[in-house]
């Protein structure tokens, strides 16, 4: 039985699991030789991932064979960090200055950039306020010079934004039909920098709504594609 198992799951990735359930839903449940984090009581599969979507790629596309899934991707709107010592005494608590966005959806999507082309796939974003639970206990990154993130639990849901269907993914792409535009214009018009800008416009490429059409400089120019078009690339 192919899945991640409930061993290192984060308190975030346990409470949207039980969240998305509902009522009359269950977790952990087998499905074609692979165990989804739930399903619904109308049978809907439930996939709650938090990284890349690299990893669910094998799984979410034998599970839509047989049924819908959702795969559940938070958006961290607001991080509360709390740094503790090992032996569990707060040292302090403060918020963390980077507020996440839709747009960071991209920075997921980006290794399996054909996903939202599965019949029967919904990506639904949710939009969170989580607490993440960090120790200094020297074994963590050097980045946070040896703090270990120990946990993040769910603060708060501030809704959500359901992604169904490839032509859903045009709302990522705010330009006229026939509109040449770069990777930079679209950082501006978006308010997200340069590099999640080219994720995203290597992602919509990917799923046929943008093309590139040229060059301008050093940086390639696209436009959207018709909307009759749109679809695996």
């Amino acid at each position: 039985m192919k899945g991640i198992g409930t061993e290192h799951e984060s308190s975030l990735h346990r409470a949207l699991k039980f969240r998305y359930a509902g009522e009359g839903g269950d977790t952990e449940i087998a499905r074609g030789g692979y165990v989804c984090d739930a399903v619904r009581p109308e049978g809907e599969c439930i996939e709650v991932q938090t990284g890349s979507f690299k990893p669910l790629e094998d799984k979410v596309r034998h599970l839509s064979r047989s049924g819908p899934v959702r795969i559940v991707h938070p958006i961290i709107l607001v991080k509360y960090i709390e740094l503790f010592d090992p032996e569990g005494k707060i040292l302090s608590r403060r918020k963390s200055p980077r507020k996440g966005t839709v747009w960071d959806l991209f920075s997921a999507l980006i290794y399996a950039p054909e996903l939202p082309v599965l019949p029967g796939l919904t990506i639904e974003l949710a939009l969170v306020e989580v607490s993440e639970r960090r120790v200094r206990d020297g074994r963590g990154s050097w980045r946070r010079r040896g703090v270990s993130i120990a946990d993040r639990e769910l603060f708060s849901h501030h809704g959500t934004l359901s992604l169904a269907g490839v032509g859903a993914y045009r709302r990522f792409a705010p330009f006229e039909g026939g509109e040449p535009f770069t990777a930079r214009a679209l950082g501006m018009r978006a308010g997200i920098l340069p590099a999640l800008a080219r994720k995203t416009l290597y992602v919509l490429t990917r799923l046929g709504i943008t093309e590139r059409i040229g060059k301008e400089g050093n940086a390639w120019v696209y436009s959207l594609t018709p909307e009759r078009s749109a679809g695996h690339a």
